[in-house]
């Protein structure tokens, strides 16, 4: 129950016409559903008490995965929101992905068996790789590692403590270990409503050449469209959903034309 298909990516094959995801996010703090502002902490906007009804009204509108962050585990390395996250995964009718302070196997192994389909892996890929390696090793396809990036260098711990790594650096080394799938996050864009850094999402899709998930700053139908142009796999979508900068519905039914 641990593995998906293999993914055959080949961007020239599909650029510009292949199927991209639109995903909603579940951003959780204090049992709440939460966007912050380029990952700070203290620039927290709540939009519900309830994200397990946020959660299935982005299932009802189509939306074909959830991206769940458990911004507390970010912060503090163990997850924290559990008990929320495993309600969403049960009640959930659609593929699930969680982030935010896994940095155990024996965690990872938890979340599946709960009926989250991906788990995404942070911080532990650049202070534990070994980690890594084992958990691709026993659950493949489900391991997702997010590349957490400002300035083009790395960020960790919840977005809090800045590392000197480069992005495309950090990814090669990851897929040396055996990851298959990444998001990538331009962290100043988080939350902005102002655009994704399409020059760093393009470099690193044309130089690793496996799914790459966009994240930050999509705020419009055009930006998606760029996206799939450019062959991402998917676009996390937060802010711009919860102030209706995009309709999700209507940009499901848009892009499948592109």
């Amino acid at each position: 129950m641990f593995s998906s298909p293999t993914v055959n990516y080949n961007r020239e094959k599909t650029k510009g016409y292949a199927a991209i995801e639109i995903i909603p996010a579940v951003d959780i703090r204090g049992g709440r559903c939460v966007r912050l502002f380029q990952g700070d902490y203290e620039r927290e906007m709540v939009f519900s008490d309830d994200p397990l009804e946020v959660a299935l009204k982005w299932q009802s509108l189509g939306a074909p995965r959830l991206h769940i962050v458990d911004l507390d585990g970010a912060a503090k390395g163990e997850l924290l929101n559990l008990p929320i996250v495993k309600e969403i995964a049960s009640a959930a009718l659609i593929p699930t992905q969680l982030g935010g302070g896994i940095r155990q196997l024996e965690t990872i192994e938890e979340v599946l068996k709960a009926g989250i389909e991906r788990v995404i892996l942070s911080t532990v890929a650049v202070e534990n790789p070994e980690i890594v390696e084992a958990a691709c090793q026993k659950f493949r396809e489900s391991i997702i590692v997010s590349v957490d990036a400002r300035a083009g260098r790395l960020a960790i711990r919840g977005w809090r403590q800045q590392t000197e790594l480069k992005a495309l650096e950090f990814i090669k080394a990851m897929v040396k270990l055996g990851v298959r799938r990444f998001i990538y996050t331009d962290i100043s864009r988080d939350g902005t409503l102002t655009e994704p850094n399409f020059a760093a999402i393009a470099e690193l899709i044309d130089a690793v050449r496996l799914p790459i998930i966009a994240s930050g700053g999509i705020s419009s139908l055009n930006h998606l469209k760029m996206l799939k142009k450019l062959g991402a796999e998917g676009a996390i979508v937060g802010k711009a959903l919860y102030t209706g900068d995009i309709n999700l519905k209507q940009a499901l039914a848009i892009i499948s034309q592109v």
